[in-house]
């Protein structure tokens, strides 16, 4: 059985090489398709993972759970998808992206059914905690994708386009399930977007592919006459179980250094993602669809920096820190500002919310695609995964670290927390101030 599954995930043979000119003519093809499959397929991902917090108050009332225990249930997601995001990177390397990336949005949607129709506290914490897990199929086959059909000199560009679908599947998302919840019930912040997934799904199946030679391509290195560095002999070799996880990742300095980075800018961007709605509603007023419209504005606040600073990342000839950190130190002034702004003035916390989305998501995106220049490209999935484990162990710290601080202490006491972590980010950033890929 599962020698069956394993070769059903296999990634597509090679065929034989087209002519030259179907080469040029389908190549351009190829490349649109995997872009728009993957950046839509991710955002469809985004719908069933992030669509708890917009309703965590009202799950919470309506089912008596404390914060705490919403909190918990951040927490253990968090959790999981850090793990399923480092093993199923290591998978995806070694699978079939349309196969892989298609059965993940198959089973969280899935899960959100399971999810709506229960109403016990463990059984919720179970469920969210498999989501996560399985949420973890979203982002590496989408990472070994663009690897293989976009070489090293577009790459920033490329992905700080594709980057865009965290920002509209997790600003879409807010809406969707509070406007989903006002108009239906809480449950159906699960139902609708698990309707979409399952849609999604087909979608994926037809419309991904494999690597270009899967298609009678060649790699898109020589496509383009764009080799990685002292790459360019062995670019397409096969690394073994060993050479992807511990030569690529654990005994990979540079990789480390993202990793830990991501850690603390995790706790930024999901301490306004998973407590932001509650804080506004809590402490400025807020509604149950002007909670969700915060999401909103904090994610599409981050769709045309991502570009742009993608863009400068690539003139800079790679220097991916040197641009995250010059993002970072503006969010510092703007979490002052939500922590100094009185209730009353909710339009200004919007404002510093969209703020914090133009200027946190090209590190996020930047971060990612620096770990990609440091590694194989056959190792995509498995960097990638490790650096978002680290990133999920941050979202992991805050998600029960600001339950703790904002129930004993006070909101402003979590926000502080998120300044600290502002800093430290800034500190860690300065040592990446050189680094690039072709240096």
């Amino acid at each position: 059985m599962l020698q069956t599954i394993r070769q059903w995930f296999a990634p597509a043979p090679s065929i034989p090489l087209k002519t030259e000119s179907e080469i040029q003519s389908l190549y351009p093809k190829f490349r649109f398709r995997v872009l728009e499959s993957t950046f839509l397929g991710y955002t469809t991902y985004y719908l069933t993972r992030n669509n708890f917090s917009p309703v965590s108050k009202e799950i919470g009332e309506a089912l008596s759970y404390s914060k705490t225990e919403i909190g918990d249930i951040l927490a253990v997601t968090a959790i999981t998808y850090g793990i399923g995001k480092f093993l199923m990177g290591a998978l995806s390397d070694r699978s079939n992206p349309r196969k892989f990336m298609a059965v993940g949005l198959f089973l969280t949607a899935i899960l959100n059914f399971s999810f709506g129709f229960a109403n016990h506290y463990w059984i919720h914490l179970f469920l969210w905690g498999a989501n996560g897990l399985v949420q973890g199929m979203g982002w590496p086959p989408c990472g070994r994708s663009l690897g293989h059909w976009y070489s090293v000199r577009e790459r920033g560009t490329t992905f700080a386009f594709w980057n865009i679908a965290h920002n509209i599947g997790g600003g879409l998302v807010g809406v969707v399930a509070s406007h989903s919840a006002a108009q239906l019930g809480w449950q159906y912040a699960f139902f609708v977007p698990g309707v979409i997934a399952l849609i999604g799904s087909v979608y994926l199946y037809i419309r991904l592919v494999d690597t270009p030679q899967s298609e009678g391509l060649p790699p898109v290195e020589v496509y383009r006459n764009d080799y990685p560095p002292e790459e360019k002999e062995n670019h397409e070799s096969e690394l073994t179980t060993k050479q992807l996880i511990v030569d690529q990742v654990l005994f990979n300095k540079y990789i480390w250094l993202f990793a830990i980075i991501n850690f603390f800018v995790y706790i930024i961007r999901y301490s306004l993602i998973d407590w932001g709605p509650t804080y506004l509603k809590e402490t400025k007023g807020a509604d149950l669809l002007g909670g969700g419209y915060s999401t909103l504005i904090l994610e599409f606040g981050g769709i045309g920096s991502t570009i742009l600073m993608g863009w400068v990342s690539d003139k800079f000839d790679g220097r991916r820190g040197m641009v995250s950190l010059l993002c970072i130190i503006p969010i510092f002034f703007a979490f002052l500002g939500i922590l100094w702004n009185p209730p009353g003035s909710i339009w200004i916390d919007y404002l510093l919310f969209g703020l914090i989305g133009l200027f946190i998501y090209p590190p996020v995106m930047l971060l990612g695609v620096a770990g990609i220049d440091f590694t194989s490209k056959k190792a995509v999935g498995t960097a990638a995964g490790f650096i978002g484990l680290f990133g999920s162990l941050g979202r992991t710290a805050q998600g029960k670290g600001l339950a703790i601080l904002a129930t004993e202490y006070s909101w402003d006491v979590a926000l502080g927390a998120i300044l600290v972590s502002t800093l430290i980010a800034i500190f860690l950033l300065v040592f990446s101030w050189n680094l690039r890929p072709r240096g």
